[in-house]
């Protein structure tokens, strides 16, 4: 009878160390690994850089766009692009004239290479 209790009571301090660390360990698990944890933290910051990235292309073809509809108010009228504009609507060259074609859709794929250095 006294080798029973004293398992019993042996067992007690087991018991709580035991939920202790299985506390430690779910929160610890959930700290990495939920909604609000460091991986979901990391992805959002990978995120955030990405939409910052996008944002300054964004802003920089903007600024690209609207110097040029700039040039066609009609206070400083710019002649040349006037007839760059006149020719783009009409689909019209001169035969001495060479006309390349920009695929926009592969541009970004192609900066892509030059800054990787595969180009």
């Amino acid at each position: 009878m006294t080798l029973w209790l004293e398992i019993k009571r042996r067992a007690w301090r087991v018991v709580g160390q035991g939920l202790a660390a299985a506390t430690v360990a779910y929160f610890g698990f959930h700290m990495m690994t939920g909604d609000r944890g460091l991986q979901a933290y990391l992805r959002i910051t990978a995120e955030l850089e990405e939409a910052k990235t996008a944002a300054a292309e964004l802003s920089d073809e903007r600024r690209r766009l609207e110097q040029r509809v700039s040039l066609l108010r009609n206070d400083p009228l710019d002649p040349d692009m006037l007839e760059e504009r006149a020719r783009a609507l009409i689909n019209f060259g001169r035969a001495d004239e060479v006309v390349i074609f920009y695929d926009r859709a592969r541009a970004p794929a192609r900066r892509e290479l030059r800054t990787a250095g595969l180009n």
